[in-house]
């Protein structure tokens, strides 16, 4: 892709969620995700592939029919209280279509279905963008309008999400639908608490991203996209072959690892608030996902490839990536745990 083509689409793309993040009125807010979902979908379909076309189209036609549902709702809401303030929802007609909108943007379950597919037909690094940059913008417009939606509705999403991203990433062997799996379980999560404590879904999206950049960083690194190859890595790089261990496990929330920071401040809210048994459904819930990055582990890190090979060991080589990006974020994605007091104060 031309340089400054390239150029004007990444642009676009911190344009259009910039302009979701300042606006508090639903037009301006429409605007900025159009011009998010713009500026992404020739990057989806720069390989013209087949399979990248196909998910191009797909995410399209998703995100096409969720901004015209939320611009649809912003003007019944206008309608009934006479502007298009975020803060002036009380039309709860407009506030579940928002809702569901909103959900089938960020691949909240039961609206989660083209995410997996559309995952797959992509390269790792637009991938990247599409489970972390992409989401930034839709949660924003969740958390700004928590106060007027519907709490059982919130609860019903986060416990279907949780459960969903986990069951469905236990028969996969692709590398990006466990990841699209992931991503769905893990907004479970940051929904589940939203209307208790909104600081911790900022957080949880937070730690989210920064697990799911170092995860797609290390895959592209090490060229994999299937369960298959992750057995080769060794093989590549033996230091990242543990660290990618690591994140994995974070990814699954264990300590002390700083996947496990958002879900156990989560759960403690959870039962401040009354609701030991949620708590409890979404702690197994989280075992379920557990399960899957545990067996990613397992292919990684204690399974050897039956080909032999004569040549010089790849790790050998010198790459032509920048692998800094890599480093700083596993570093980031593995140890910051100790700082959750810091990382609290800096979201309240």
């Amino acid at each position: 892709m031309n340089p400054y083509v390239l150029t004007t689409l990444l642009f676009s793309l911190g344009l259009g969620t910039t302009l979701t993040f300042a606006s508090s009125n639903w037009l301006l807010a429409w605007m900025g995700l159009e011009i998010n979902t713009l500026a992404i979908v020739p990057l989806m379909a720069q390989h013209h592939h087949p399979r990248a076309v196909e998910a191009t189209t797909k995410y399209f036609l998703t995100q096409a029919t969720a901004a015209a549902v939320i611009l649809f709702a912003g003007t019944t809401n206008a309608w009934t209280t006479g502007g298009w303030d975020m803060t002036n929802m009380s039309d709860p007609a407009a506030t579940t279509m928002i809702l569901a909108a909103l959900a089938l943007k960020i691949g909240l379950a039961p609206m989660h279905f083209w995410m997996p597919e559309v995952l797959q037909g992509l390269d790792l690094l637009t991938g990247l963008i599409l489970s972390t940059w992409q989401k930034l913008a839709p949660m924003a417009l969740i958390i700004q309008t928590a106060q007027t939606l519907d709490p059982l509705l919130l609860s019903v999403l986060g416990l279907t999400s949780t459960f969903v991203g986990g069951w469905g990433g236990l028969n996969q062997t692709q590398l990006r639908k466990i990841l699209a799996y992931s991503s769905i379980a893990h907004m479970g999560w940051m929904i589940i608490v939203l209307q208790y404590a909104p600081q911790l879904t900022l957080l949880a999206l937070m730690t989210y991203v920064l697990m799911t950049t170092t995860a797609f960083l290390t895959l592209k690194f090490s060229s994999a996209t299937k369960i298959n190859t992750l057995a080769t890595i060794w093989s590549k790089s033996p230091v990242l072959t543990a660290t990618t261990a690591l994140v994995l496990l974070s990814l699954g929330g264990l300590p002390p690892l700083t996947g496990f920071m958002p879900k156990w401040l989560i759960l403690q809210e959870l039962a401040k608030q009354g609701l030991p048994l949620t708590a409890t459904v979404m702690a197994l819930a989280a075992l379920i996902s557990l399960y899957f990055y545990l067996r990613l582990c397992y292919t990684m890190t204690l399974t050897i490839s039956p080909n032999t090979s004569t040549s010089t060991a790849p790790w050998r080589t010198q790459t032509t990536q920048n692998s800094l990006p890599l480093a700083l974020s596993t570093v980031m994605a593995l140890g910051l745990l100790p700082i959750t007091p810091s990382m609290l104060m800096l979201v309240i």
